[in-house]
């Protein structure tokens, strides 16, 4: 009832844990099988180890958070060596989350992955270019267009793209992607938010802005899952705020092949499992045999 495909790959149903909320899915395992999910978005992974961001990491707000983790992560090399066996033993498809600070850095980590036995690479171009100036890749679509080119050229996977919803123009961006070579689209990444400490008079986090996230974006990131559905004519995948298995079947009405779930594990840890039920009860429900018949129907 629930089986999609993305890019030739099956998954047993549309929900993945989303880059950076789900770690690498041993912490979640804890709680439920995670063998239960379509899938798993890694950490984000960059070429080298990084320790992450000083000072507050989060922050709660009304109906959602904001985070400056700041890709803490075990490297490329950590990854494959120490990460990768113990996700495959969890039986659901594994998605390498991959981003850097300049294209040679993104080339390197792709070469690394090459022959290993991920499913997908989920490429993150909302990472600050530090070649140029500190603008993400995923602001133009003509940057992102060169990147996306560059790693498709040399990805062994299906290559999924995740954009940011800071991009000039989410549509040219998503459009930008499928002309350089994209397998499919993810969206959307963290909103760019700011928060003050008015006792101290200053900002909370030491890098001042921070990504924002959870429900409070749903509307926004459903919003522009459509625009996008609507413009491309590969897959694409949705997250933003989903909190329930209702939400996940709007983002698909919307036009998402399968959706990404990410704050609500934190505050519910069996959100996974419990979205699934959900969306099987609401199939049932509407006498709906096959998910893909709902796919883009809104």
């Amino acid at each position: 009832m629930l089986k999609v495909n993305i890019n030739g790959v099956d998954f047993k149903n549309p929900v993945i844990g989303a880059s950076g909320t789900f770690g690498f899915g041993a912490e979640y395992n804890k709680f439920y099988d995670v063998g239960i999910l379509g899938g798993i978005s890694s950490k984000g992974l960059t070429l080298n180890q990084r320790d992450g961001n000083d000072g507050i990491r989060v922050y709660e707000t009304p109906s959602g958070m904001m985070n400056s983790v700041g890709l803490q992560n075990p490297g490329i090399d950590g990854f494959i060596k120490n990460e990768l066996p113990n996700m495959r033993k969890l039986g659901t498809n594994i998605i390498a989350n991959v981003g850097g600070g300049c294209i040679e850095d993104y080339i390197t980590a792709i070469e690394k992955l090459r022959g290993t036995d991920i499913d997908m690479i989920e490429l993150n171009i909302s990472c600050p270019n530090v070649k140029s100036g500190g603008m993400a890749f995923g602001i133009k679509g003509n940057v992102a267009y060169d990147i996306v080119k560059e790693i498709k050229a040399m990805a062994d996977k299906p290559l999924m793209v995740k954009l940011s919803p800071n991009a000039e123009d989410i549509v040219n961006m998503a459009l930008m992607c499928e002309k350089a070579g994209a397998d499919s689209i993810s969206l959307i990444n963290t909103l760019k938010g700011f928060a003050i400490d008015p006792y101290k008079r200053k900002p909370i986090f030491n890098n001042i802005y921070a990504g924002l996230s959870g429900p409070a974006v749903k509307p926004i990131a459903l919003r522009m899952v459509h625009e996008v559905a609507k413009a491309v004519n590969i897959p694409v995948i949705g997250l933003g705020g989903i909190s329930t298995g209702i939400d996940a079947i709007e983002f698909m009405m919307a036009g998402a092949t399968a959706v990404q779930i990410g704050t609500i594990n934190f505050s519910n840890p069996m959100a996974g499992k419990e979205i699934i039920a959900e969306m099987e009860a609401f199939c049932k429900s509407q006498g709906i045999k096959n998910i893909n018949e709902i796919i883009g129907c809104v």
